[in-house]
């Protein structure tokens, strides 16, 4: 049987970088080689496409691409792959077509998790894994994202957003609105990014600025969400048109808040699968999972967090990872193995997820047309 030819996309333009890598690095390991040849293109902090060699020690490294050559995709739905391009000074000479059948496009954040690449492989005509441009783009969004939830009763948090000029233009309602509205402490987040990365929490009105500064660095729209007491939960999603959520998790952060440090530096934050709620809100959480992956219409993986009082049996939504960490320790596939469904079994349900559903769209968009 021929192999299936998969390209694992990594890297990327974001603060997230470093992630995508262990992600990739942890997937193109646990791809069954029998079935699967893999193929790993990477992008550089430039944004540059390269392929060839190692692309994957090339940006670990930040080395000199020397043995990789630049890759573009060859935006050709009838023969859907890459082009490897040798740059000369004076011409660029195709060196070789690599057919590609499915691209896992292990990327977490902005140009990556937002439906800009997926955009790309859908006018390419590359089947690839997880959600569309649409479904990334919402669940890259905080702000889409909570408006998406509340119209479809996922309970939200309190929070308010503003743009940069609008900042600028009147810091002072702004922070007025914060003081009434929101309340200390609270959390200042950019409004498109994952990981936590550039995210404060503000215990008093004298540090909204700096938080709200170091948000901008990274976005040009900041989100203020008030402070939600109780237990930090996740739950995970797998599937498309039906979809289903695994057991609960529980973390315990190592720091003040789950941030960057506690989830990739430290290591001292503690999780617990199956999370220690009674069954009822367990049973909760997995609902509103599969209502927030819906809400969105994200596709083949999510990952779902919350906020879970337990006294008032309240169940909060903070947001959905379309492309979450994805290592082997990473929660997402650390909650699937605890339901039944081991590291590489998931990576292969989540590519033929990708397959079919690139089959189910390419035969409604060649279908003929209703009426003359």
């Amino acid at each position: 049987m021929e192999k299936i030819k998969t390209g694992v996309l990594f890297g990327g333009c974001s603060g997230e970088h470093v992630v995508s890598l262990h992600s990739a690095q942890s997937i193109m390991k646990a791809i069954d080689k029998d079935k699967h040849e893999v193929i790993p293109v990477g992008i550089t902090r430039e944004g540059r496409w390269i392929a060839g060699g190692d692309p994957w020690k090339v940006l670990w490294e930040n080395a000199s691409p020397e043995n990789c050559c630049k890759a573009v995709p060859a935006m050709d739905p009838l023969n859907p792959g890459i082009l490897l391009i040798d740059e000369g000074r004076t011409d660029r000479i195709i060196r070789e077509f690599i057919s590609l059948d499915i691209v896992f496009p292990v990327l977490h954040g902005p140009y990556g998790e937002d439906g800009t690449v997926q955009g790309v492989l859908e006018l390419s005509g590359i089947p690839y894994v997880g959600s569309g441009v649409m479904g990334s783009s919402a669940g890259m969004d905080k702000v889409i994202m909570k408006q998406l939830f509340t119209q479809n009763s996922v309970p939200v948090g309190p929070y308010l957003y503003f743009k940069r000029h609008g900042w600028e233009e009147d810091r002072g309602y702004w922070k007025i609105r914060v003081d009434k509205e929101i309340g200390y402490p609270c959390f200042v987040k950019p409004a498109n990014l994952g990981s936590s990365v550039g995210i404060s929490k503000v215990y008093s009105a004298d540090q909204l600025e700096e938080a709200v500064i170091e948000a901008f660095n990274y976005d040009e729209k900041a989100v203020i969400e008030a402070h939600i007491g109780g237990k930090e939960v996740e739950c995970s999603v797998l599937g498309d048109e039906t979809a289903s959520a695994s057991t609960p998790g529980e973390i315990i952060p190592c720091n003040d808040f789950y941030d960057y440090r506690s989830k990739y530096i430290d290591d001292r934050s503690e999780l617990i699968i199956p999370a220690r709620l009674p069954s009822n809100l367990k049973e909760k959480v997995r609902q509103l999972s599969v209502s927030a992956f819906k809400a969105v219409e994200a596709s083949g993986l999510a990952r779902v967090d919350f906020f879970v009082d337990e006294e008032k049996e309240e169940v909060t939504i903070n947001e959905i990872n379309t492309m979450p960490g994805f290592t082997t320790i990473s929660m997402y596939p650390k909650l699937w193995e605890a339901s039944g469904i081991p590291y590489p079994e998931l990576v292969e349900r989540l590519i033929r997820l990708g397959i079919d559903r690139h089959k189910r769209k390419k035969t409604l968009s060649t279908a003929p047309p209703l009426h003359e």
